[in-house]
Parts: structure tokens; sequence; C-alpha cells
């Protein structure tokens, strides 16, 4: 049997975050998250890390896509913050941020990870940004460290 599995350190490859600016007192705990990781756990150097700053979940796709386009980057980190409101607004916004995301990762043959957090409730986003559930922009950070080392044996 052949297992190929990696693990996080991915020393001198070049990471782009794109984070929404929308629900920012959530999303700047998620980008430190993901930064915090990208340096201790990939030993990714600052300079190799690049933050891109745009208005909202709903125009990550395209500024992923755009970053992916410029063939630049081993990995993108997409983070947001959609939380579930009073109308449908919430299901349009993850539903194309989360199918368009994945496009782009499979277009360019990148690893883009995913660390949007769709939730019922500022609670739950709170809990998910560096609380009782752990930080999900450091996950997705992670995903994206391990995902690059995975990609280089496949």
């Amino acid at each position: 049997m052949q297992v190929i599995e990696a693990g996080y350190a991915a020393n001198g490859k070049k990471i782009a975050i794109v984070v929404a600016r929308f629900n920012g007192f959530i999303v700047e705990s998620l980008l430190s998250g993901a930064i915090d990781t990208l340096r201790r756990v990939g030993n990714i150097a600052e300079q190799d890390i690049t933050v891109v700053r745009i208005p909202g979940a709903f125009e990550l796709p395209l500024a992923v896509q755009r970053v992916a386009a410029t063939k630049k980057y081993d990995a993108i980190v997409a983070i947001g913050a959609v939380i579930r409101g009073g109308t449908p607004h919430f299901e349009y916004v993850s539903g194309e941020c989360v199918k368009g995301i994945a496009q782009v990762g499979m277009q360019y043959d990148l690893p883009v990870a995913f660390g949007v957090l769709t939730v019922d409730s500022i609670e739950q986003a709170i809990e998910r940004a560096g609380t009782k559930a752990g930080n999900k922009g450091g996950e997705a950070a992670m995903s994206a460290l391990e995902m690059i080392n995975v990609l280089a044996q496949l």
C-alpha cells in the first residue's frame, strides 16, 4: 500500500491571503490566525505572505481568481465571514462564494483554502474566530500548507 501525505513546513513558498473586509471584527481575528499559522507552523517568511483586502465574501471568487492568474503564489487562503440575517441574502452570498472559490482551485490547479465562516449568529462567528471552536483562519492556512506539500508529491 502506498500512502501519500505531507506535513506543514513550506519554507520559501509564497502564499496570498485574500480577505474580505465585511464583518471585520471577526475577519481580522481569522486573518491573524492565518498569518500566525503560516509563520509559526509553515515557516513562511513575512515577505512571502501577501494580503489582498476586498469588500466582502461575494467578491472573494473574482479576487481569488485574479490572484491565481498571476501564477506568483503556491497557495491562496480565502478569508471572510457571512453571518445569517433575516433575509435570504445569506444563502446567495455564501453559496456563490463557496462555488466560485472551489472553481478557482480546480481551474488553476492550485491549493485554495476556504477560511470563510458561514454561520447563523455572531456568537458562532466569535467561537470560530479564536475562542472555543478554534480559529478557522489558522485551520485554512494549515490546509493550504499541507496541500502545497501533498500536491508536490503527486
